[in-house]
């Protein structure tokens, strides 16, 4: 009984109650915890996931969802990546390459609004990213885009193209690189290969014809009009990306037209500023650029006849390749266009809306084909193919009802509008529908002139079945009065060139410039307008006229040369480009002796080189260097001429080298110079040219000076017995300037023959008109000074007249240098030349020194008299003449002495005793030594 209650005891049952709560186990787990929340604001942002879509899509989600079954988790992924790209613009950079890859094989998607949407991104894309960071991985966009405008479906052949559309937009560059496959695919897209053709085919259809498929949402012409709009747009991108070639242009040889690129610019060398400097001049062989072979040997294309297409368009053998596929397809859709010969002769010359831009899109690429060559001679060789080919074709078809018209058709609203509206829009005839009827005609224009021939093989009356219309088309729009903008006036200019240039007939370049110059003659034309017309004239002178004799001899021509001094001077400085474009022209005319220019510029030369509103003064310094040089070709310089040169070298308003040179020009131009053949019509006279050099020498006009005799005293300095002059001062720029003047027309003097007769010369012009004035400008009286002792012969004596002059202006220039202040570099000039006359020109220092009484001076002047003379005795240069002159020293020091009147002595006082004392004993022991040896 005890054992069994002790088993009882270690196994006790516990007895369960309702209503009572369960006791625990003594081995339960106690399942109670308690936590905290750790709250990272920055970490939630930052989520390794990266930036999202507003439906929380990753761009890892949404690329992968590109490769999804579904088209519209397809476009949804679009969608959202565009969405996510806009929000965040530095993914576009960093997932470039992938977002590219993975939306460029959407371009064949079987579904349209996927393809729609990829177009979308690829756009967007496009607008971030430029050229140069797609550049590695184009190569896989063009892949793409080839497979999809060589797709059996014709829905991805429409989408191919808004995908072209793009490219060509931002990477034209890029997409110009290797033409020769998309041109095959363009081809591919309006056309098929013939079962039958061969390689000698000889009926000048070619190996391709016209396709038509049923299954587009948009006629066959419609969608040819689209093809070939894209094709032209392509071909455009060829032609302008390609670099140029020397002696290629880009529309017919005329400079407004030609393209800018690959052009070597010229580095203008100062030689005059390469003579002290350290560094040299490196020069490399051809100018950095490549050299341009000569040869005429061509090898043979390797593409077969048909293909025409080779690695790049490189040659006219390439061009002539393709050009033989396409043309004649080309000329097949205009006829299928035009219904064969079911319009009338009357009426054939109106054209629809649809046949107009077909027709003008043709046009186009055939302008294009030709400029694909590199080279001008393969131009030539192209133009010639085409002549030989297809001459009588484009007769047929394009010539036989020129010029075009409209016709208008009335259109009854229908519900069908919408509809059609939408299918113009995906076909491309809005795009290229809406041309102008002149725009066609002057495209017309452009493409047959190129078919005529050229210089000695054209003959009079040849091609006049043809030309004739044309001409009188180009005559009637320029000659009409009507306004064209400058896209047809640029057209029209290349066209009158090339029949002027190719047809060398006087009669037809008279008729030819005469509508032109009505054109020019216009009143209110725009800036770009009447550019292009004064740039068509300019450049036909300068390229053709010495080539083309019938150029030269034109009176339409001369008339516009002779005009051209009236324009620039009616011009002014209200658009500086344009006067300079008069200005290079009227320059090359000048310097090729054309007589009515140089005739006109005779007439308006006073016009021009006016000191006050003349081009040569308000024109920027290249158009005024320009004006300079032209004075060289001027026939005469009548007294008026010179009077507004000599000013316009003392105004300022022309830098110091720029007056320079226009004194050299008419020193060259001047008997005096040696380079004159004949004495007889000589283009300056001896006096006149003397006379514009005193007058630039003075830098006053005669009538200036009469107008300063009469001036306030504002400005001045009154005259008085230490100053005999009122001293007008000038502004520190117009004294600088007229310094540097002087030192070229001195330069000018010194190089006449005869010393003593120029000395004389100007001896007599300063008596004449300086010695009487008495208001003086302090910058005539340091020219006088300064060229007067270069000029000085030791064997002529000055007169009396001329010394008292030239003393007055030096005790009238010292005596302003010491009471006003001056800047350093008027003082040093002064100075200078003041201490040169000085101790060059005989008894002049001892006239200064005779003219110095102390007696007539005022207290506050014997300073200034003290000053002068210590600075006179300081002077290496006129020590001797000083201590030659020591007894009139002594005097004046003894009279300063005894007027000064003080107990003590005056600082100024002591100056001028000690700077005498050592002149005098240093001039006594140099004579000292001399005796000894």
């Amino acid at each position: 009984m005890t054992k069994k209650r002790k088993r009882q005891d270690d196994f006790h049952k516990v007895k369960l109650k309702v209503g009572k709560k369960k006791h625990k186990a003594e081995n339960a787990t106690n399942i109670n915890f308690k936590s905290k929340s750790i709250h990272l604001p920055e970490q939630l942002k930052c989520d390794g996931s990266g930036p999202t879509t507003h439906r929380q899509l990753s761009i890892k989600d949404l690329l992968s969802q590109l490769h999804h079954y579904n088209s519209n988790v397809k476009q949804g992924a679009l969608v959202g990546l565009r969405e996510l790209l806009s929000s965040n613009p530095s993914l576009v950079e960093q997932h470039a390459s992938v977002v590219l890859t993975e939306v460029a094989a959407l371009f064949t998607d079987k579904d349209a609004a996927v393809r729609a949407a990829a177009v979308r991104v690829l756009r967007f894309v496009a607008q971030c990213i430029p050229a140069e960071r797609v550049a590695p991985f184009f190569p896989l966009l063009s892949a793409h885009l080839t497979c999809a405008m060589t797709h059996i479906s014709a829905g991805i052949q429409e989408d191919a193209l808004r995908v072209l559309d793009v490219l060509l937009e931002h990477y034209p560059a890029l997409l110009s690189q290797r033409p020769t496959v998309l041109l095959t695919n363009f081809l591919e897209l309006i056309s098929q290969r013939r079962l039958g053709g061969t390689k000698g085919d000889r009926t000048g259809k070619g190996n391709y014809a016209l396709s038509i498929t049923t299954s587009r949402s948009v006629t066959a012409q419609q969608w040819r009009l689209t093809v070939l709009l894209r094709l032209g747009h392509f071909l455009q991108a060829v032609v302008e990306e390609r670099p140029m070639e020397d002696g290629v242009s880009c529309a017919g040889g005329i400079g407004i037209w030609s393209g800018e690129k690959g052009v070597v610019a010229p580095v203008e060398v100062s030689w005059e500023q390469q003579v002290f400097s350290k560094g040299g001049i490196r020069v490399f062989e051809n100018s950095g650029a490549k050299p341009t072979p000569h040869s005429t040997y061509r090898l043979r294309p390797d593409s077969e006849p048909g293909a025409g297409l080779s690695e790049g368009l490189c040659s006219a053998e390439t061009v002539q390749g393709f050009a033989g596929t396409l043309v004649p397809l080309l000329l097949e859709m205009w006829v299928e266009a035009m219904g064969g010969d079911r319009f009338h002769a009357d009426h054939g010359h109106l054209l629809t809306e649809e046949s107009m831009a077909l027709m003008f899109q043709i046009l186009t690429i055939l302008q294009l084909l030709r400029r694909l060559v590199p080279q001008m001679d393969q131009q030539d060789m192209l133009d010639a193919w085409f002549r030989n080919l297809y001459l009588s074709d484009f007769k047929q078809h394009f010539m036989k009802n020129f010029p075009y018209s409209q016709l208008e058709v009335v259109r009854h609203k229908k519900k069908t509008d919408m509809k059609r509206g939408r299918q113009q829009v995906v076909g491309g005839a809005v795009a290229g529908g809406n041309v102008e009827p002149l725009a066609l005609n002057v495209m017309l224009c452009q493409v047959m002139v190129t078919l005529s021939l050229r210089g000695r093989d054209h003959v009079a009356g040849q091609d006049a079945d043809w030309l004739g219309p044309i001409r009188a088309f180009v005559t009637d729009a320029l000659s009409s009065g009507g306004k064209l903008s400058s896209k047809h006036l640029a057209a029209l200019l290349e066209v009158v060139w090339r029949m002027i240039v190719t047809q060398r007939s006087r009669a037809v370049t008279e008729e030819l410039l005469q509508a032109v110059y009505i054109q020019y003659q216009q009143k209110n034309l725009g800036l770009t307008i009447r550019t292009l017309l004064l740039h068509f004239f300019s450049q036909l002178y300068i390229q053709e006229h010495q080539k083309q004799p019938h150029i030269a001899r034109s009176r339409i021509l001369a008339r516009w040369l002779a005009s051209l001094p009236v324009q620039l001077v009616q011009l002014g400085s209200r658009n500086p480009q344009l006067s300079g474009q008069l200005l290079q022209t009227v320059q090359s005319a000048a310097a090729w002796g054309h007589k009515d220019l140089l005739l006109s510029l005779q007439t308006h030369a006073c016009s021009l080189y006016d000191p006050h509103e003349g081009c040569v003064v308000v024109l920027p310094v290249e158009q005024q260097q320009q004006l300079v040089q032209i004075l060289y070709f001027l026939p005469a310089f009548p007294t008026d001429v010179l009077a507004c040169l000599s000013q316009v070298c003392n105004a300022g308003r022309v830098s110091t080298s720029l007056a320079a040179m226009l004194i050299r020009t008419v020193y060259l131009r001047s008997p005096l110079s040696g380079w004159t053949s004949s004495s007889q019509d000589v283009p300056v006279r001896d006096v006149d040219y003397l006379s514009f050099l005193f007058s630039t020498l003075t830098g006053f006009s005669s009538e200036s000076l009469r107008v300063l005799q009469q001036a306030d005293e504002q400005g001045l300095l009154a005259s008085s017995a230490l100053s005999p002059l009122s001293v007008f001062t000038t502004p520190l720029e117009q004294f600088t300037h007229h310094w540097d003047v002087v030192e070229e027309v001195c330069h000018c003097l010194e190089t006449l023959g005869s010393r003593t007769q120029c000395f004389e010369i100007l001896q007599n012009a300063i008596a004449k008109n300086l010695c009487g004035l008495v208001v003086v400008p302090d910058c005539v009286c340091a020219a006088v000074l300064r060229c007067v002792p270069r000029l000085l012969d030791l064997n002529f004596l000055p007169s009396d007249t001329l010394l008292h002059f030239l003393s007055d202006c030096c005790l009238s220039m010292l005596s302003l240098l010491l009471q006003l202040e001056q800047s350093a570099r008027k003082r040093d000039a002064v100075w200078e030349a003041c201490f040169a006359a000085l101790s060059t020109v005989p008894r002049l220092l001892r006239l200064v020194l005779q003219s110095l009484r102390v007696c007539e001076l005022s207290e506050s002047e014997l300073p200034l008299l003290a000053q002068i003379l210590s600075l006179l005795l300081q002077h290496t240069q006129l020590r001797n003449h000083m201590a030659a002159n020591s007894a009139l020293l002594q005097t004046i020091i003894q009279d300063l002495t005894r007027f000064s009147g003080g107990e003590s002595r005056e600082q100024w006082l002591t100056d001028l005793l000690y700077c005498y004392s050592v002149t005098m004993s240093t001039h006594r022991a140099n004579m000292a030594t001399r005796d000894i040896y």
